[in-house]
């Protein structure tokens, strides 16, 4: 995409304000841009930044989840994040939001993982954030990226917030050996077929009524069909991390709604358990769902957030005032 096309008018999920005025509002800093894949995507990335002129208190390296993007909804918890001292970075993964590839569809996780592991060392190169923290935040499909980049990039990050991550696929909810064989055999010939059949996951995550017109909203929201190659990839890529649980070694916080029909908290709960990291905390939200940080009601959202920031802040080296 060229930069007119990131200068074309948008709609936001605030409302008619535009983007600069919001985030001079919130008082932030963002930026937007186009980050060219070491396989040649381009990929569209963004960046929320304090406005302080003193530096952030660490680095969050952020993962969206399947079928979203970085310009939506999302963007309310990097613009928090921002406004509590921490330099925040994203990207839209390929065939997602405004980046090259198939809507959707997700041929290789790993390539993926290559992808986002490649942007954020470029940020990491920046002599102005040397030395600081530098956490993984991912969401649903974007945790278990997360754990895979810690695999991939052991002592790359100090710390990771997972949120809801979908690191197994549980008994619960993945499809039985039949359908798993049919998948298997159709999705090497169509692998982009949308055809994979599956609720309405929106209207299972977010709880707030008033709050699913505004996600149904987004212009880049993907709300066809899981594809074939997509779910077969996502079902490989879950059944290695459920059996590498034990191998997790990063700092990390998970926290994940009891109500959570998407992803299910028991495997977050086995994380916690399995995970040889010494430093680990869970938290399981009484009857909250899977949208967390944007579907539940606000003072929910503002008690994940505190959650979240405290432990970040723990782990950060000298003031503590951001709560």
């Amino acid at each position: 995409m060229s930069d007119q096309q990131l200068e074309t008018t948008e709609i936001n999920f605030w409302g008619e304000t535009s983007e600069e005025d919001y985030f001079n509002l919130k008082g932030i800093i963002g930026s937007k841009s186009f980050f060219t894949s070491p396989r040649g995507l381009n990929l569209f990335t963004r960046s929320w930044l304090p406005s302080s002129s003193s530096p952030p208190r660490g680095l969050i390296f952020m993962v969206h989840g399947y079928g979203n993007d970085v310009s939506w909804t999302f963007q309310s918890t990097p613009i928090f994040l921002a406004q509590m001292g921490f330099a925040c970075f994203a990207l839209d993964i390929e065939g997602h939001g405004r980046s090259d590839g198939v809507r959707a569809y997700v041929p290789s996780v790993d390539l993926i993982v290559d992808d986002i592991i490649s942007f954020f060392n470029s940020i990491k190169q920046n002599p102005k954030y040397h030395g600081l923290p530098r956490f993984l935040f991912g969401e649903s499909m974007g945790g278990a990226i997360c754990l895979l980049i810690h695999f991939a990039d052991p002592l790359g990050f100090d710390g990771a917030v997972l949120v809801a991550p979908m690191c197994k696929i549980s008994d619960k909810v993945r499809p039985k050996w039949p359908i798993d064989q049919f998948l298997i055999m159709i999705s090497r010939f169509l692998p982009t077929w949308a055809i994979v059949p599956t609720e309405d996951l929106l209207e299972k995550s977010i709880k707030v009524e008033e709050k699913k017109p505004i996600a149904k909203r987004n212009p880049m929201r993907y709300g066809e069909k899981p594809r074939l190659g997509t779910v077969m990839e996502l079902l490989r890529v879950t059944d290695y991390l459920g059996k590498k649980l034990k191998d997790v070694s990063i700092p990390f916080i998970v926290v994940h709604g009891s109500a959570d029909v998407v992803t299910d908290p028991e495997v977050s709960r086995e994380l916690y358990e399995d995970a040889k990291s010494k430093d680990k905390t869970l938290k399981i939200y009484q009857g909250m769902m899977h949208s967390m940080l944007f579907g539940e009601p606000d003072d929910n959202i503002d008690i994940v957030r505190k959650d979240i920031v405290t432990w970040l802040n723990d782990r950060c080296a000298g003031d503590k005032t951001h709560v």
